[in-house]
């Protein structure tokens, strides 16, 4: 997701994880797919020229299971990693 928080660009990964098993869903953003989202935004920008002087951030909405009945846990955290 690319949205505006007031005129910071953000670039958001949303993950989900249904089982821990392999790992939370915020630890699977690990430096492989902080990489792969790096050039993404970088791509965007050179696309989208009327956006690459404003301030950018990277957040990751981690969404995985919290309890029992299936409740899920909405975690977002916001400048989860800089470039």
């Amino acid at each position: 997701l690319i949205m505006l928080d007031g005129k910071t660009l953000v670039f958001v990964e949303v993950r989900y994880r249904k089982h821990l098993g392999w790992g939370g869903a915020l630890e699977s953003v690990d430096m492989r797919k902080r990489g792969k989202l790096i050039v993404a935004a970088q791509q965007f920008l050179q696309h989208e020229v009327r956006w690459c002087k404003s301030p950018c951030r990277f957040d990751v909405v981690a969404i995985e299971p919290s309890g029992p009945h299936d409740a899920l846990q909405l975690s977002w955290l916001k400048n989860a990693f800089e470039c």
